[in-house]
């Protein structure tokens, strides 16, 4: 048996997803189909690539090392055939952009694009799975959050550019709701309110739980996405966390949580640093003009006289990478 593309792209695959299952599901085939595939590839390469257990799959030292070797490829697999179409097409090309949710991405992408270059836009709330799509080839660049305490699985090699190192987050009430008349809210005054939270952002319950718990505070959760938050924020039913970017309306207020007691870390990912600093400053001037433009924010920033809450983490991302932390303009 000789290895193709797909096995190695089988192969990551399964490490990404911990499971026969999952991966297979991500891949769109049956997982007996999968699981056969996985046992000839281990047979062509004399030994077993990963450990089964009840809860999963995690690899083997062999496994490792095919994997290290497999991602790469991958890579420039994915490169070779992008650059061959831009090729065939007359120098056009793509720029694969992933993103979890932001209000950044008109702007970035408006500037982005230019003669010969069109991006293309993969949004995910996950974004764990972002970054292994940067790693695996299928990006090249992705813009993510990472929630305060959860830390992300970055894949190894891959370049990291911090936007802001802690974006508070705020909170998106009705209009009518009593908090709303203060521009600072505390948690206590939400006390009896049910919250909306949005299982599927990695560590986003995580996180807001554990502030929750921080106060003394157990409410009712309901579990929906950003869109159906927001809808029952202006009816009255829920309260829900929010980018501080996100705006008032005449239905529901965008407000700061007192003593900002959860924030995010917004990252840039790609796999070289050349990547990364081509885009960068494109996306650094399209949140800084959405941040403007949000009142709530705009006061935040003001009163803190920085763009950041607090100072850049020494280690966090290797020092060449790390944006400079400065006053905001």
């Amino acid at each position: 048996m000789e290895l193709e593309v797909r096995h190695l792209r089988a192969l990551c695959a399964i490490a990404d997803a911990g499971s026969l299952h999952r991966a297979a599901r991500r891949l769109g085939v049956a997982q007996p189909t999968l699981s056969t595939q996985l046992s000839r590839i281990e047979q062509a390469l004399g030994g077993p690539l990963f450990v089964r257990e009840r809860t999963g799959c995690r690899p083997t030292p062999l496994g490792r090392t095919v994997l290290g070797r497999a991602r790469p490829l991958l890579a420039d697999m994915s490169t070779l055939v992008r650059e061959a179409r831009a090729a065939a097409t007359g120098g056009d090309s793509r720029l694969r952009v992933g993103s979890t949710a932001s209000r950044a991405l008109a702007g970035w992408l408006r500037r982005l694009r230019r003669p010969g270059l069109e991006p293309s836009l993969q949004m995910d709330v996950s974004a764990n799975a972002l970054l292994r799509r940067v790693a695996d080839g299928q990006l090249d660049v992705a813009f993510v959050h990472e929630v305060e305490g959860c830390p992300l699985h970055v894949p190894e090699g891959l370049r990291l550019r911090v936007l802001v190192e802690r974006e508070p987050q705020f909170v998106m009430l009705p209009a009518d709701h009593p908090a709303a008349a203060r521009s600072v809210v505390r948690l206590a005054d939400l006390a009896e309110d049910r919250w909306m939270v949005d299982p599927t952002v990695d560590g986003e319950w995580d996180g807001v739980h554990r502030m929750l718990r921080a106060v003394g505070l157990d409410p009712r959760v309901l579990h929906g996405d950003y869109h159906t938050a927001a809808s029952l924020v202006a009816t009255g039913e829920v309260v829900t966390v929010c980018q501080p970017s996100s705006q008032s309306r005449p239905d529901m207020a965008v407000r700061r949580l007192y003593g900002d007691p959860l924030g995010v870390r917004l990252l840039l990912a790609a796999r070289t640093r050349t990547e990364v600093d081509a885009v960068y400053p494109a996306l650094e001037e399209a949140y800084w003009e959405v941040a403007r433009q949000s009142t709530a924010y705009r006061e935040w920033l003001e009163h803190t006289g920085a763009r950041t809450a607090v100072p850049c983490r020494p280690g966090a991302v290797p020092e060449e990478d790390r944006a400079v932390c400065a006053p905001v303009r």
